[in-house]
Order: structure tokens, then C-alpha cells, then sequence
């Protein structure tokens, strides 16, 4: 791969899909010694390898037009109409600009969801790859530079290649497929709602009703070929909050005039620094409370009326999260009333997300589906993520297993692959192939090794 000073670009098409090549021998290689075992029948595995190059193009295509959350008109037509030519039922304009469509198998069978996150970042794109991004747009007001800094054109891209093989296999199909390609999973532009919060609202684990739900996300910084899982909560819940501490106006000169907020927010900062390191059993899962911004006054010797603080919320456990909750609510009241001025308290204030958790039982049974895919060596473990993802608002509702796939090149070190929204972001799409196998091996296992006569009915716990 060619490197420009230090930074790092793509390869042409040609080059990256020799690296494909390369990398699908290896992985057909690994599936044909465990034949007997693989859940992809080998038809359907010699499909995926022929999509590898237009599943690279898809992505870079994507990358070059990228859409912020409740804006993806393009990339909505898009996939549309590649699941129209595949002779799927379409559902567009699902929760804004997302994308819905249904693969009826030729035999009865459970109903298996497979989402896909098609929103980019207000990041302006610093990466040297020939179809990097130059577009810009407007976001709360101002102007900005978009890129899909976080990866969401190869998910994109990795779905509508899942769709392309199992339509061709719908005979043998045991159920159906319910594809979600979902807007915003980033965050509704302010004052909008939008993502998995408003798609299951609006009804995308209905009719029919959903069993099982399976989502990927490529990740920069591990080993393309590799794949990760964590097993309960992978991803914490994220809830943004707003304290509001209200005072009384007076002259920097004569404090004792007023209520000064400013001391009250700086008291008020300090006391939740508290929560974590001493209410929350720490050893069960960690949690976090961040305050990003303190905003009041207007000059150095005026007192103000007001003081904005907002800051974010994060736990790997539901039972920790409302605990954080009550926490925040009751320090910031009482700490502000000891100080003679009040706290108003938004939480959440634009944003909640619920943990995104791995059901026990699916994760059990999909390890060895993955090892099969890549080889035991190339699945781990890991730790959960502090990072938030609105896949809960659906793994909630429904067993759902969610997975990262390896987008760091061979000859680079975890620690020079860029981070995700950042404008050097940058994925080597060789590996792409590996999310197509592995979401096309679950789904297929999971309607093979359950039957409809042993499903339970799915959670209806509305979401919060």
C-alpha cells in the first residue's frame, strides 16, 4: 500500500481487490476445511467472493457522497433501489430517510433483522485517498465539511452485498430476512428525532415480527481478517444531560448582592466527580460522568444570572445507568440549594441511548459460526465499550449480537491507524468480505437451529 509523506492512501481498485483475492483464498480456504461444520453452503460462499469487487466500489462510492443523519437522500435511493432489483418488499422513508426491506424465504422460518447505519460526521476529510470526500453542508447552523469518518459506508455496502447473495438463495431460504439500512444513528440534527429510537417506534420489529436482530461495525484500528465481540454489554448507554444553575445577577464588586452560580457550578462539577469513584460498585462494570461544557457571564466583574453546564452520562449495565441517573439529579439539586441558588436538570437532554447488550444464548451460539468464517485465532473477546451505539434501542427489544470486523491494514501498528471521527479516519476495505460471510453464516445458522415451533415470543418492553 503507497504512503504519501504520513499519511496513508488507498490503493486503486485494481490492487485493493488483489489484496481481496488474497485475503478470500485464505478465507475459503479455512471455510473448505470445516465444511462439514460452516453454515455457508459453499454456492453461497463462491457469490460472495464474485461481489467482492462491487461491494469495494459500493463503499467508495459512498465514501465520496456521504450524508449527515435524517439527510441521506442519496444513499437511501441508492440502496433502494439495488434491493428493488433484487425483487425484495421496500419500505422507504422509514423514520425520515431509512430503508427497509424483506427477503421471504422459500420455507417457513423465524424473522432474523440485519442493520446497517448509513450516516457520515460533520468532519472535513484530511485522509489522501482518491475518492475522499469534499463535500459540505450546513449542521446547527453552521458550515461544515462531511466524511464518513466512523465507517458507515462499509456497513452500508457489506448489507446490500448480504442482500445480493441471500436473494439468490431465497428457495432455500428456512424464514426471513428483514434488512434495516437506518439513518442517524450518529444524532438527529438538533430539535429532530431519528435513528433505531425512531425505526422501532415507527414499527421495524413488527410485521412481521422480529426474532433475532445482528449488526457489525468495522473498526480502524483492529486487524483486517479479525473479528471482536464482547459478551452482555458491549456498548454503554449514552445519555447527554443539561444542568442549568440559576442565581441572582449582582456586581463582580458586591457578591454578597447576589447568588453567584459560578461557585455553585464549580461545586456542582466536583461533587459528580464523586459518583463514580464512590457510589458505583466499580468491580461489576465501569461507568462514567463527564461534564464537556460550562458556559455564563459576559465580563469579568459582572456575577451572572446563569451558568449551562451539559455533559455526558455512560454505563455498561441498565441497573447502573439508572443509578447514574438519580445520582446526578440529586447532587446537582441539593449541592445548588446549599449554596442559595437552584439547578434545573434536562436529562437526557437531547439524546438517550440504552445499553447495547449481547444476548447471552446468541452470543454462545454465534462464536463458533465466526471461527468457522475466519479460524478460532481470528475471533477475541474483548472489553465493552464506553462508546454508545443506538443498536440498543433494538437489542432491547429482541436477542441481538453485535460485532466488529477488522479495518486496520496488515502492515500498520494499532497505534498509527487513526481513530474513528477523526479527519484522517481511514479503513483498508480489503476485509470487507469477512462482515458479508459473517452476517450472511448467522443469519443462515440462526434460522437453521431455530425453528418457529421453539421460538419464544419476542420482549415488548417499550423503549425509553
Amino acid at each position: 500500500m503507497t504512503t504519501f509523506g504520513s499519511r496513508r492512501t488507498a490503493p486503486p481498485l485494481h490492487r485493493s481487490c488483489t489484496a481481496f483475492a488474497v485475503l478470500a483464498l485464505g478465507a475459503a480456504a479455512a471455510v473448505a476445511a470445516r465444511a462439514e461444520d460452516s453454515p455457508l453452503p459453499r454456492q453461497v460462499d463462491a457469490n460472495i467472493s464474485a461481489l467482492e469487487e462491487k461491494v469495494v466500489a459500493w463503499r467508495r462510492d459512498m465514501h465520496q457522497h456521504p450524508e449527515l443523519g435524517n439527510r441521506e437522500f442519496r444513499t437511501s435511493r441508492l440502496v433502494a433501489d439495488h434491493l428493488r432489483s433484487l425483487g425484495m418488499e421496500v419500505s422507504t422513508g422509514v423514520a425520515h430517510t431509512g430503508v427497509v426491506a424483506l427477503l421471504r424465504g422459500g420455507r417457513p422460518g423465524p424473522v432474523v433483522l440485519l442493520r446497517a447505519d448509513m450516516d457520515a460526521l460533520p468532519v472535513t476529510e484530511r485522509a489522501r485517498v482518491p475518492f475522499a470526500s469534499a463535500a459540505r453542508t450546513e449542521y446547527n447552523g453552521q458550515e461544515v465539511g462531511v466524511m464518513h469518518a466512523c465507517g458507515h459506508d462499509a456497513h452500508v455496502a457489506v448489507l446490500m452485498g448480504v442482500a445480493e447473495v441471500l436473494a439468490g438463495y431465497r428457495g432455500e431460504l428456512p424464514g426471513t430476512i428483514k434488512f434495516v439500512f437506518q439513518p442517524s444513528e450518529e444524532g438527529a440534527p438538533f430539535g429532530e428525532e431519528g435513528g433505531a429510537g425512531l425505526m422501532v417506534k415507527e414499527g421495524v420489529l413488527e410485521n412481521p415480527t422480529v426474532h433475532a436482530a445482528f449488526a457489525l461495525h468495522i473498526w480502524s484500528r483492529a486487524e483486517v481478517g479479525h473479528i471482536q465481540y464482547a459478551s452482555g454489554g458491549m456498548w454503554a448507554s449514552s445519555d447527554d444531560f443539561r444542568i442549568l444553575v440559576k442565581g441572582r445577577q449582582t456586581h463582580g464588586a458586591y457578591p454578597w448582592n447576589g447568588a453567584d452560580p459560578i461557585v455553585a457550578a464549580a461545586h456542582i462539577v466536583t461533587a459528580l466527580q464523586t459518583i463514580v469513584s464512590r457510589e458505583v460498585r466499580l468491580t461489576d462494570s465501569p461507568a462514567v460522568v463527564s461534564i464537556g461544557k460550562i458556559q455564563g457571564g459576559v465580563r469579568y466583574n459582572i456575577i451572572p444570572e446563569q451558568v449551562e453546564m451539559v455533559g455526558t452520562i455512560r454505563a455498561l449495565a441498565p441497573e447502573h445507568r439508572q443509578q447514574l441517573h438519580t445520582s446526578v439529579r440529586r447532587i446537582a439539586t441539593d449541592v445548588a440549594r446549599a449554596l442559595g441558588v437552584t439547578a434545573d436538570i434536562s436529562l437526557p437532554y437531547t439524546r438517550g441511548l440504552p445499553v447495547t447488550q449481547n444476548a447471552p444464548e446468541l452470543t454462545k451460539a454465534m462464536v463458533p459460526v465466526l471461527e468457522s468464517i475466519v479460524g478460532a485465532e481470528r475471533v477475541h473477546e474483548i472489553k465493552p465499550e464506553t462508546g454508545g451505539e443506538d443498536f440498543g434501542f433494538i437489542a432491547e427489544r429482541v436477542p441481538g449480537f453485535y460485532i466488529r470486523i477488522g479495518g486496520r491494514a496488515r502492515d500498520t501498528t494499532e497505534t498509527d491507524a487513526p481513530a474513528h471521527h477523526t479527519p484522517e479516519f481511514f479503513i483498508d476495505d480489503s476485509g470487507l468480505h469477512v462482515g458479508v460471510r459473517a452476517l450472511t453464516a448467522m443469519a443462515l445458522q440462526y434460522m437453521r437451529t431455530h425453528p418457529l415451533s421453539r421460538l419464544d415470543t419476542p420482549r415488548t418492553k417499550t423503549s425509553q
